[in-house]
């Protein structure tokens, strides 16, 4: 079977496509496209009243040409223009594609995500690639990662198994950030397989009253393991596969495939919603996923 790497390898490389397809996939859609995707819902044990306009900025992926300081300055004009109540980054802010002409460095594209502007505030969650791509974070198994650091910097907090309580028009609600769970590839030093920082138990424990609660979870398998307690779920990672035709991809980064690969999943009452993200992952390839901005509209009539 082929990997998700492999195949992307193929696909940017333009191997197994035809010219004006490659073309398409490799030069236009993952640098010049950006759509505002909007879900309206209104999430279980929601309480009446309580409206919000949630903002999602998921897998920027720094790094030139594909995602440069003026292309990410570019996508936080965009979503302050939508006058969210609430933005929340849902990791993935290093580069992870192979085919890159250059960085851009933690110190450029932290101090850009600090201009976001939201009535409740901006957070935070750190992604796969933010772990990988800190080499001291590696060695010492721990973090705090650069990248938390230059968020946090930045006014930015990161929940990192971390509850906090916020408050919209006299009504409550609680965000959670779940710690990302493939922060440690596997090593042979240590013998070790893929391990995480994630603890779902001790974030969820933190929450004290009946209030609703949202769940940031970079990796959306998690999902499965999440209770009927968290009222809404948001992840990014998958990208959407990079390439989707017809509500499909080849290829996706997720032992469940499809099934948490894109937009909004219910599940036995319990809701997911996984952006298709902005930057690209292994190859800089996109096709049917554009780059995406998530605007949320809950508590809103469907």
């Amino acid at each position: 079977m082929i990997t998700r790497r492999g195949f992307l390898r193929l696909l940017g490389a333009g191997l197994i496509t035809p010219f004006a397809f490659g073309g398409y996939a490799f030069a236009i859609e993952p640098l010049y496209r950006l759509r505002l995707r909007t879900y309206k819902l209104v999430p279980p044990r929601w309480p009446a009243g309580l409206k919000l306009r949630v903002a999602l900025v998921a897998d920027i992926h720094a790094c030139k040409p594909w995602m440069t300081s003026g292309r990410i300055n570019h996508i936080v004009q965009r979503t302050n223009d939508l006058e969210p109540d609430l933005t929340l980054l849902l990791g993935d802010y290093s580069s992870g594609i192979n085919f890159v002409l250059g960085d851009v460095h933690s110190d450029e594209w932290a101090p850009i995500l600090g201009r976001l502007k939201a009535r409740l505030g901006v957070y935070a969650i750190l992604g796969n690639h933010d772990w990988w791509h800190d080499r001291t974070a590696q060695r010492q198994g721990h973090g705090p990662t650069f990248g938390q650091r230059a968020l946090e910097a930045n006014g930015i907090p990161v929940l990192e198994n971390r509850a906090v309580r916020l408050v919209q028009d006299g009504l409550g609600f609680w965000l959670a950030g779940l710690g990302d769970q493939l922060a440690f590839p596997p090593s042979r030093k240590t013998g070790h397989g893929w391990r995480g920082v994630d603890d779902l138990p001790a974030t969820l424990a933190q929450i004290d009253d009946e209030a609703p609660v949202f769940l940031m979870a970079h990796e959306p398998d998690i999902f499965p393991q999440v209770p009927e307690r968290v009222s809404l779920t948001l992840s990014g990672h998958t990208h959407g596969g990079q390439v989707r035709l017809f509500g499909y991809s080849p290829v996706v980064p997720s032992s469940y495939g499809n099934r948490f690969a894109y937009g909004h999943v219910v599940e036995e009452g319990r809701h997911l919603v996984v952006s298709g993200g902005l930057g690209c992952s292994i190859a800089p390839v996109r096709f049917g996923m554009p780059p995406e901005i998530v605007l949320l509209e809950l508590g809103h009539d469907v």
